[in-house]
């Protein structure tokens, strides 16, 4: 039996493990010990406790609480926590996820440890070292021994790195959770009819990267561009916990007076909602994926993305935080109608199977 220690911390990462978990639990039982560790990084309960529940994800072995301070501080605070846990413990795999602070933590405890790591969503590149994110998965990357990637552009980051040892193509889980819950949420969530929309009449959107909720000019440009699309569709804003606090710090509440903001929604009410949308506006990796599996026009506020078969498949439009660009790109893409591709370039829903059998 070979003991995994998962190490998560942010909701994208807790998606993520909730299909390779439940594979494990599924076909490998016999083979694989899974103990979950939660650093803690996402602590409000909208973005940790509620996706445990709805993914039906096992309780944490540990959760180290960790969250806020910058960078070094935080990743120095979990790496500590989590090489306490490994030398009790000795697991034969560290399962790492992304590229937060988490996964970099998870994977330089493992390395001086001496145990593998298996990096999920491995040769993901912006090519933008501005980003704490593409730091934490190129480092992660470069000490991983199994490296699962979830497309073969991301193969192809790694081969151009001299990395192709342990690299392996099993497509991208998040596309297998989207499969997974699909029906179950839009059939389970109320989301729709508790905020007053009608499906493909509203456009949802997310803001949380510190590229733009950091940045004074880059929120006000972004805040203004979604009062402008909600003049001919309602625009609802979850707002991420970072993006609430630099809207009060800088002043910007009127410019939310026109938008539908609520709290962080659950896992099942955010793929009810992307599933319903006209169009997507976000800022985040994950959503720029969701949008393109489930057949939405998706308007990416970067500069540039990780995820370039949405872009080059027509589903995705990179805007940056230009307001002018924002509104056009949402004007013509209302109006597009897109092709679905006959292959998917993430796989064909059995990534997280493929992986559990990989770490057997």
């Amino acid at each position: 039996m070979k003991k995994i220690f998962t190490v998560v911390g942010a909701r994208p990462q807790f998606i993520k493990a909730a299909a390779v978990s439940r594979a494990i639990r599924t076909h490998f039982s016999d083979q694989l010990s899974e103990k979950i560790i939660h650093t803690g990084q996402h602590f409000d309960a909208n973005m940790s406790d509620v996706f445990f529940e709805e993914l039906d994800i096992p309780k944490p072995h540990r959760n180290l609480e960790i969250a806020g301070g910058g960078h070094g501080q935080m990743t120095g605070r979990m790496l500590e926590g989590i090489e306490t846990l490994l030398i009790e413990e000795r697991p034969d795999w560290v399962l790492i996820y992304g590229d937060t602070n988490s996964t970099l933590a998870g994977a330089l405890a493992a390395a001086k440890l001496h145990i593998p790591i298996a990096h999920v969503e491995a040769g993901l590149r912006s090519y933008n070292m501005g980003m704490p994110e593409e730091v934490n998965r190129i480092l992660s990357d470069r000490i991983s021994e199994l490296l699962f990637c979830p497309t073969q552009t991301a193969v192809d980051n790694l081969a151009s790195e001299g990395l192709t040892k342990g690299v392996h193509l099993p497509g991208d889980v998040m596309f297998d959770v989207a499969l997974y819950y699909k029906d179950k949420a839009a059939r389970e969530s109320t989301a729709l009819s508790d905020l007053g929309l009608t499906p493909k009449g509203f456009v949802l959107a997310t803001c949380h990267r510190a590229e733009n909720t950091d940045y004074p000019a880059r929120l006000t440009s972004i805040l203004g561009a979604l009062g402008r699309i909600s003049k001919s569709h309602p625009v609802v804003l979850p707002l991420h916990p970072r993006t609430r606090a630099f809207v009060g710090k800088l002043g910007l509440e009127a410019l939310l007076e026109d938008l539908i903001t609520v709290d962080p929604l659950s896992f099942t009410d955010m793929l009810a909602l992307e599933q319903a949308s006209a169009v997507i506006v976000t800022d985040s990796g994950g959503v720029q994926k969701e949008a393109f599996f489930y057949d939405v026009p998706c308007i990416t506020m970067r500069d540039e993305t990780e995820w370039v078969e949405t872009v080059n498949l027509g589903w995705n439009r990179i805007v940056g935080a230009d307001a002018e660009r924002i509104v056009t790109a949402f004007e013509e893409m209302v109006k597009t109608s897109l092709e679905r591709p006959q292959v998917s370039p993430y796989g064909s829903g059995d990534a997280a199977e493929q992986i559990a059998a990989k770490l057997v």
